[in-house]
């Protein structure tokens, strides 16, 4: 009889409820049960038949509905067994293909599916129309993946006729078998199993070293009496290394059990994984030439990767985004908001973060653009004894290759510290840390599908973190799922394997086994080593850069960008003579305009710069404030001649409002130079000056050009003296903006002209026009002339 998806009855009760929330929900048939990162192979209409058949491995499928209760309630053990048997890929494959979907109805009705969930064995070479084998079928209440590892086993050796080519032999192995192993393979390690007739374990080591070379792994029943005999076995299971000529030696682990054994036999010499090569320290000692190796100790943290990790973050990684707004935005002022409160670095890192979380819980607007970001994190405000090293230096996370490790390995770290000092400070949000990083890795993370993995991996579980203790495991056993996803890809270092964390010889006590010797975490003996390990105490300074130094580099960097700031300007200056170039104040002048008061921002960066910053849109940097903090805009922009890209005016209508015209050119022309001179002033001008400055910003420049009542106030509290200075400024003023009156008078035409060319270049088109045209006057007179003179001459007849 066909099985069906079973229901219990408090799934009848609650299946009314749980109807009507799959309706305001996304159907799970549009996504399925799994995902790319479970390491289960999706299987579709489109690539059933090139997956299955004619296959080099067994592949073990289970057909689903996603709208089954008891498909979803299997599914977390059908993901925990693929990742157990993730060595096992050469020769066994782990897929699933869901039937709710109306495109995938119809395999599954090839494939003679009528309940849920079935998983069917496919043995290696199946041929096109193979239903695979129904006596793979398991059990809907399975809740053991020890179990379904095993019916795994037991199904591949049903099938031995094809075998698949990258599977070794499973059966038992005899003395004779023994004694002329290495003259047949070319291993180094030949590893004895021996155990009772229904145990899986060396079934089990020998697929978990499938992928690994110079290591071989076979089981020997209790009944070979002779091999027990020779060895001396007495417990069963127990693992011995047997050499050529003879020699064994008994495997020493913890416990005899699987995940031990396995662990052990990788570290072993010269094992390694099948196509790359074995990689000792001397080597990367010599071949690394840029950047020479740092020795350390495994057993703590480095400051020095975590100040890289944060370098990296917030210099490389936030940079590659000119505008931050929205989500985006909120994620940034979470993760420095996490970073300032928990970060346990030096005083002067410290001190910039919370800068940092200042200046971004300050700004009211939904976007920041990352150059003003960048001002903050340069300290170009110079606040005392703030700064984040630049650069990065490797120590714990340094690998053994440029492209291995660093900044993944940093950020793993980083966030591992953060979640333990919240939790050995008493934080009040469990998930505070967990929401951070996963906000921050959802926006910012360079890798893309590392991002996608980790939000599959936080949408399963993180509703479940309750308490700051959860939080840190929780942390842990996704850190360990990723390992166990990357293991064995290119990117993972050989030096440094990916592994179950923390190994059997960094924490034994972490590591036990149940009832059935399955391997089994102590989670109270984990977290105890997790908030020691990455403990404030447990962070080692060494290799990291002095703080002076770091403060002097700081302040060089500074210079040199002022420095260059005020060759822009005069390089400014120099390209439009008749202008006049805002000097960058002195530390003393910027006292003094705090002093003052705040002041226009056309008055401190002159017209011409506002402008520039209302067209620049989103990528316009503008200076934020900040309490305590008084930001300078710095322009870098580089601006070409006028007459580059000059386009010509549409055509306007004839008749023109003439009044309206020459007092909005006088206006214009008077609001940009009383700006100018506004700049010159403040430069110029005495600190007393500066005190008695009044409040209007326009004079009587305005009142000379444009002929109004000036908007400044009778300096009736000032000294004779200093009233004489400040009349015989405005008398200047009204000369030069009269001058500049008088030459608008001469005509538009000749303003219009001059768009584009200087003066010089004006006057000489002039004169050679003059000159042509005097020139052709001169040739008509004589032509006229000639031709006169011609008509007039008189004729004579010859009557001969």
């Amino acid at each position: 009889m066909a099985r069906r998806c079973a229901t219990s009855r408090w799934f009848t009760d609650i299946y009314p409820v749980f109807l009507c929330l799959w309706l305001y929900v996304p159907c799970p048939a549009e996504t399925g049960l799994y995902t790319a990162s479970d390491q289960i192979l999706l299987l579709s209409r489109e690539n059933v038949d090139s997956v299955l058949v004619n296959s080099t491995a067994a592949m073990v499928v289970e057909f689903y509905a996603s709208w089954c209760g008891h498909c979803v309630a299997f599914s977390p053990f059908y993901k925990k067994l693929a990742r157990d048997t993730k060595e096992w890929k050469p020769a066994v494959n782990i897929a699933a293909i869901d039937c709710a979907p109306e495109e995938n109805r119809e395999v599954c009705r090839d494939f003679r599916i009528t309940g849920y969930p079935t998983i069917k064995f496919f043995h290696a070479y199946s041929e096109a129309g193979s239903l695979g084998f129904t006596s793979f079928l398991f059990p809907a209440n399975i809740r053991d993946v020890p179990d379904l590892r095993h019916k795994t086993i037991d199904s591949l050796e049903g099938n031995k006729d094809p075998w698949p080519p990258a599977c070794p032999p499973l059966e038992p192995i005899s003395q004779a078998e023994v004694d002329v192993f290495f003259e047949t393979n070319s291993a180094l390690h030949l590893a004895l199993i021996f155990e009772n007739a229904n145990s899986y374990i060396g079934r089990e080591v020998t697929l978990d070293l499938l992928q690994f070379e110079n290591i071989a792994v076979r089981r020997v029943l209790d009944s070979e009496t002779s091999l027990v005999t020779k060895l001396g076995v007495t417990d069963f299971p127990s693992c011995y290394l047997y050499y050529p000529g003879g020699n064994f030696t008994r495997l020493r682990v913890n416990n005899e059990a699987r995940m031990f054994y396995t662990y052990a036999l990788q570290g072993l010499r010269g094992v390694v994984r099948s196509g790359k090569a074995t990689v000792v320290l001397t080597e990367i000692q010599s071949n690394s030439t840029k950047e020479p190796w740092r020795q350390f100790n495994n057993s703590h943290v480095y400051m020095a990767d975590l100040e890289s990790a944060l370098h990296y973050s917030l210099r490389v990684e936030l940079a590659a985004h000119d505008i931050i707004r929205g989500d985006a935005l909120n994620a940034l002022k979470k993760y420095i908001s996490v970073l300032a409160k928990y970060f346990p670095g030096r005083p002067v890192v410290v001190n910039l973060l919370k800068t940092l979380k200042a200046w971004l819980q300050d700004q009211t607007e939904n976007k920041i653009s990352y150059k003003a970001f960048e001002d903050v994190l340069d300290n170009r405000v110079q606040v005392p004894h703030t700064a984040l090293p630049e650069g990065v230096r490797w120590v714990g996370c340094q690998g053994s290759q440029p492209h291995f490790r660093r900044y993944p390995c940093g950020v793993w770290t980083l966030f591992h510290v953060l979640s333990v000092q919240a939790n050995s400070t008493g934080g009040s949000d469990p998930v505070e840390v967990l929401s951070a990083m996963r906000s921050y890795i959802h926006h910012f993370f360079g890798c893309r599908a590392c991002a996608e993995h980790f939000e599959n991996m936080a949408q399963e579980g993180l509703e479940q973190v309750g308490t700051l203790p959860s939080a840190v495991l929780w942390l842990w056993f996704r850190h360990n799922q990723v390992n166990n996803r990357i293991s064995g890809d290119l990117s993972e270092d050989p030096f440094f394997p990916k592994i179950q964390w923390p190994s059997p010889e960094t924490c034994p006590a972490c590591h036990t086994v149940n009832e059935k010797r399955e391997h089994k975490w102590s989670k109270d003996e984990v977290l105890s080593f997790l908030l020691s390990h990455y403990s404030s105490s447990n962070i080692l300074t060494d290799y990291l850069e002095d703080e002076n130094k770091i403060l002097e580099k700081q302040n060089e960097k500074h210079r040199l960008q002022n420095l260059a700031y005020q060759k822009h300007l005069e390089r400014k200056a120099r390209e439009a003579p008749n202008a006049v170039t805002p000097s960058p104040p002195t530390p003393t002048q910027e006292e003094e305009e705090e002093e003052e008061g705040p002041q226009d921002e056309t008055e401190a960066y002159g017209e011409e710069e506002v402008e520039d910053e209302e067209e620049g849109g989103e990528g316009a940097y503008r200076p934020s404030k900040v309490p305590g903090m008084k930001f300078r805009e710095r322009r870098y922009d580089h601006r070409f001649p006028s007459i580059i890209g000059m386009k010509f005016r549409e055509k306007a209508d004839d008749i023109v409002d003439l009044d309206s015209f020459v007092n909005q050119n006088f206006k214009d022309k008077a609001l940009q130079l009383a700006a100018l001179s506004r700049v010159k002033q403040r430069t110029l001008q005495t600190k007393v000056e500066l005190d008695h400055k009044p409040v209007f910003g326009l004079g009587m420049e305005l009142d000379t050009a444009l002929g109004m009542i000036g908007l400044q106030p009778v300096d009736t509290d000032l000294e004779p003296s200093q009233r004489g200075q400040r009349l015989q400024k405005r008398e200047l003023s009204g000369q030069y903006f009269g001058g500049e009156v008088k030459l608008s008078h001469k005509g538009r035409w000749m303003s219009a002209l001059s768009i584009g060319f200087s003066n010089l270049d004006i006057s000489l088109c002039i004169f050679l026009y003059f000159l042509s045209s005097m020139c052709l006057l001169a040739m008509y007179v004589f032509f006229k002339n000639r031709l006169r003179r011609r008509r007039a001459k008189p004729k004579t007849v010859n009557f001969t």
